[in-house]
Parts: structure tokens; sequence; C-alpha cells
């Protein structure tokens, strides 16, 4: 097992709040060169996605509330497609977030190919499960606060895809399953979590937009352009950090309800691949 030391990302034993969080920033600093292009590919996506509804409801940056009630169904929908795409898009960065977090538990530094190749990427099933995932929040979202519960089972599917190498058809399964154990704990966190970097990203895009207005450097042709660009960057990091979260947050799990910690140190080579993390199935 690696060392318990400030600059692990796991240190292979249960974590306190405090240290998850930490645990989840050092995992994002460690790769960021991989998770913020794609999350910034992804975000801008996101963005272009959403345009054309917010412009039936007369929405305008940088918090995109709609010109009247007239549209109020439509705007409606408009959330809940947001809902549905962020935790996609959380899915997806799921997929290198979990590789790396599985490489760095058992106390190797994983390489860019390691994270992102195809070899053990299961990047096809991480794509249909993509869009089952967009399909139940979006539905969750239309219900309202069945959204909160959607969001906070539904954090474990990509880890427990590619680190716990389980079927695809069992991986939301095992994901709601690891997010209830322990008194729902992982599900807790992931709202948690959620709430952090909803308070950060409503700061950092209203106080960013809102600044560059008044010191009149965006023109009103360009308003709203400059709000999508805003809301690019800021989620760009907030979904990189969110998917690490979850990867951290389900091995910690693991170790807490499975004795996963007590597997590695008892496992010969345990300190040079994250094969053993596997539970199959």
């Amino acid at each position: 097992m690696p060392e318990t030391g400030p600059t692990v990302v796991l240190p292979g034993r249960p974590l306190t709040i405090g240290e998850l969080l930490d645990s989840a920033v050092l995992l994002l600093r460690g790769q960021t060169a991989v998770l913020l292009p794609l999350a910034a590919v992804l975000a801008a996506g996101e963005q272009l996605l959403l345009l054309p509804l917010r412009t039936v409801v007369g929405a305008t940056g940088p918090l995109w509330w709609p010109a009247g009630l007239s549209e109020l169904g439509l705007f409606w929908f408009l959330l809940a497609l947001g809902a549905a795409t962020e935790a996609m898009i959380i899915l997806l960065l799921g997929n290198p977030a979990g590789r790396a977090a599985a490489s760095g538990l058992v106390g190797r530094r994983p390489t860019t190919r390691e994270v992102m190749g195809a070899s053990g990427g299961r990047w096809g099933a991480t794509g249909l499960l993509c869009l089952v995932v967009g399909a139940v929040m979006l539905l969750a979202s239309l219900l309202g606060p069945a959204w909160l519960i959607g969001f906070a089972l539904l954090g474990a599917v990509a880890p427990t895809l590619v680190v716990d190498r389980v079927a695809p058809v069992r991986a939301i399964n095992r994901s709601v399953t690891l997010a209830l154990r322990l008194g729902g704990r992982a599900a807790a966190l992931r709202l948690l979590g959620y709430l952090v970097w909803w308070l950060i990203r409503v700061g950092l895009g209203w106080g960013l937009f809102t600044g560059l207005t008044a010191l009149d450097l965006i023109t009103e042709s360009w308003a709203t352009a400059v709000a999508m660009l805003v809301w690019a960057a800021v989620n760009m990091v907030a979904y990189a950090a969110l998917a690490c979260l979850d990867a951290v947050v389900h091995l910690e799990t693991r170790i807490r309800s499975e004795g996963l910690d007590i597997r590695l140190s008892r496992a010969p080579g345990a300190s040079g691949t994250s094969e053993l993390l596997a539970v199959g199935g």
C-alpha cells in the first residue's frame, strides 16, 4: 500500500470528509492535463446544446433566468435538461478519474495513455451508461425533488464500471447499493460536493460576468457569448472536480464496507496493479 502522506491521493484507509475533499483535489491536480481539456470540450458542448432552449424562453446570462412566466414549462424542461447533461458529463469524466484514482490507491502514477486509452477503458459501455443515466436524470429532474435522489445514487456508475470491472448491466445497481451503504454516506457526500461546487460556480460565474460588465468590457451583442464562455470555464473545473470526488468516495466506500484496504495489503503485487480492485461479474 502507498504510504500515507500529504501528497497521497488515497492513503488506503478510511478518510474523514475533509480528507476526502482533499483527496479529490489532489487527484484533479495530478490529472489536470487529462481531465480539464476533456471537461472543457464537454462543458462547451453543453452550453451550445442548451442555447436554443435558452433563446426560446428568453433566458439571458449570466444566471439564465427567463424573460417572463409565459414559457415556464419550457424553462422547467431547460432546467431538467441542464441537470441531465451535468450528470452525463460527470459520468464521462468519471471514467478517466476512476482509473487514475485506482492507480493512485495501489501506489502508481498512471500515464495519460493508461487513463484515457481504449485498453481497459470500456468507453463503449461508458457511453451507453451515460445515455441511460442522462435519461434517468432528465426524468427525475422533471419530477423536481427526485433529482436529489437520482444524483445522490448514481455517482459510482463510472468507477464501478472501470475500477470494479462489473458488467454494464450491473453498474447502476452497484452504484445505488454502494451509495446507500453506511447510512447513505456516499450519497450524502456526493450531494455535499455538488452543493459546494454549485456555490462556487454561481459565485465565480456571476461575479466574473458582472465584473466584466461593470468595466464595460462586454458589449450587448457579445453578452450571451461571453456568458456561455464564462459558464463553460467554471463548469469545466467543477465537473472535473466532482468526477474526482466520485472516484475517491467510491474507493473509500469500498475500503469502509468491503475491506478493500485489507485485501490489497494481503494480495501479492498489490502495490503494482489496479486489477486487484476488480470485483467482476
